[in-house]
């Protein structure tokens, strides 16, 4: 059956992983884990912010032909 994952799997998943990465190893896993979960679900949250440079192009009025903002031609 393909259900789903029950607390079998999950024993012998989380033993495999104390035997390879070791008991030292997983409050360090965990942690770094942990906190990349927390940055991802923060940056959901925000509201996307556009890009400053591309604001002040379209801001500006200089004509990049000219050199710039020129009012001697």
């Amino acid at each position: 059956m393909l259900g789903g994952i029950g607390p079998t799997e999950l024993i012998v998943i989380l033993f495999v992983v104390l035997i390879f990465f070791g008991a030292g190893k997983l409050p360090d896993i965990a942690s770094g884990l942990g906190k990349g979960l927390r940055d991802f679900k923060k940056a959901m949250r925000e509201p996307a912010v556009p890009d400053s440079r591309e604001s002040k192009k379209e801001t500006t009025n200089e004509c990049p032909s000219s050199g710039g903002n020129r009012k001697d031609r």
